[in-house]
């Protein structure tokens, strides 16, 4: 069967929150995803868009997907995020998500960006030993630092 690997579209949103929602049960956080299909086609889709999408459709299906943004790094200079890469848990192991992940490097080398950099969680070893692999450098001396909204509102309360 053929992959069809494209830049995501406003009308693909609802599956692409289909496999944010897939992929935050799979890190066992099923219940952590608040974002709202109409969220991600403003956020995606409007004047100033804060994040780009390539998806993996077979069958005209969306089975994969890598949502990425720009960021800027003191160090670096222009990077990427990647947020989220995902395939349908039916397709795994077909190597969709090498090709996600390929379209996502080829990208930012094709801009000319400095780096690509994302999470994995330690427990990932599937992954992590893909991202090795690859020449990926895992940075196992950093630690992910997160403000969560109750706490930006704690934070911001105190006098």
């Amino acid at each position: 069967m053929e992959i069809i690997l494209r830049e995501g579209q406003k009308t693909d949103m609802s599956a692409v929150l289909s496999l944010i929602q897939e992929l935050a049960s799979f890190e066992k956080e099923a219940n952590a995803v608040e974002l709202s299909v109409e969220e991600l086609e403003r956020d995606g889709f409007g004047p100033q868009p804060l994040f780009r999408v390539f998806v993996a459709e077979r069958n005209n299906e969306i089975v994969g997907m890598a949502l990425f943004y720009e960021r800027y790094s003191t160090w670096k200079g222009r990077s990427i995020h990647l947020e989220d890469l995902i395939v349908k848990h039916q397709y795994r192991g077909e190597g969709i998500g090498k090709a996600l992940y390929t379209k996502v490097l080829t990208y930012a080398h094709d801009q000319n960006l400095k780096r690509v950099s994302w999470e994995v969680l330690d427990w990932n070893t599937v992954a992590i030993d893909f991202y090795n692999s690859t020449g990926a450098n895992i940075l196992e001396s950093w630690k992910v630092v997160h403000m969560n909204e109750n706490s930006l509102d704690a934070f911001v309360s105190k006098d």
